[in-house]
């Protein structure tokens, strides 16, 4: 007996359960389904998109006007040819001898040579271990007539000084004066002769730098005249590393040129440096 009125208990405790679980819907409740609405925007209330689009935005050589795109296709096609042929011009360099280099190589170097010449130093057995300093001082003949000779300026720590610290140092800055230097060291010999047909071009290229270089640090007053220059390299070994036994003197070896007469045809256009006139012959004495 006991059994079975639990039994009974537990079915309307059950019951009363389920009819609560699920609230009765307040009459006042609008129906919800295809033909209802469950309280959101009437249809009228949604904006509805426009279908009206204006022409696309024109961008870029398409909105330019038409002579200023043929112009602008003109300059375009000029700098890819450009850029073609200097790209030719560094491979015939650097690419093995062949038929097309042999054929062409004096039109080849012309365009090279000297801004554009590539090497494969970076990946030489023996890299460079020294420090090359390229200093120059020059002779100066004042309005007066008294001649007096400056001081040694280290060109190659001013160039160092203005890379230092510099996320993006010109081409100039990095290679004008050492490239100009390397190239006179490769074509002279100990005694500062020329060894090939590129001496004299050489050294008439790294006579230019310098005097530029004068020019800018306006080492000539007003009214005074640069008669000549001279330049030395100061080679100083790069100390070992530290775990390294290797023994190397630190005394700098210098090698001096003799002096340069320099004229008028040695100094850049719009240059303010006065030097003797284009007739005077130069060359070292």
């Amino acid at each position: 007996m006991e059994t079975e009125a639990g039994a009974a208990d537990e079915a309307a405790r059950r019951t009363s359960q389920g009819s609560t679980s699920a609230p009765p819907i307040p009459p006042d409740t609008p129906p919800t389904g295809a033909g209802g609405s469950s309280g959101g925007p009437e249809p009228s209330d949604v904006p509805e998109s426009s279908d009206v689009t204006g022409p696309p935005e024109r961008r870029g050589i398409v909105a330019l006007s038409p002579g200023y795109q043929v112009v602008a296709a003109l300059a375009l096609a000029g700098v890819t040819v450009v850029v073609g042929i200097h790209i030719l011009m560094v491979f015939l360099h650097v690419a093995p001898p062949n038929t097309v280099s042999k054929q062409h190589g004096t039109a080849v170097e012309s365009w090279i040579y000297p801004e554009f010449e590539q090497n494969w130093k970076l990946f030489a057995p023996n890299p460079l271990q020294q420090n090359v300093a390229v200093q120059v001082r020059a002779e100066v003949r004042a309005s007066g007539g008294e001649a007096r000779t400056t001081r040694w300026y280290d060109l190659s720590a001013q160039d160092g000084a203005a890379i230092d610290g510099n996320l993006v140092p010109s081409h100039t800055q990095q290679n004008e004066l050492r490239r100009a230097w390397d190239i006179y060291m490769s074509t002279h010999d100990a005694q500062n002769r020329p060894t090939g047909l590129r001496g004299t071009l050489s050294e008439q290229y790294l006579r230019r730098v310098l005097v530029l270089r004068l020019d800018r640090l306006d080492v000539a007053g007003k009214g005074d005249v640069v008669e000549r220059v001279q330049v030395r390299s100061q080679s100083t070994v790069v100390e070992p590393p530290k775990w390294s036994v290797e023994k190397v003197s630190q005394k700098p070896v210098y090698r001096q040129v003799s002096w340069w007469t320099v004229t008028s045809r040695d100094g850049s256009l719009g240059s303010g440096t006065h030097l003797r006139g284009a007739g005077t012959t130069g060359g070292a004495r």
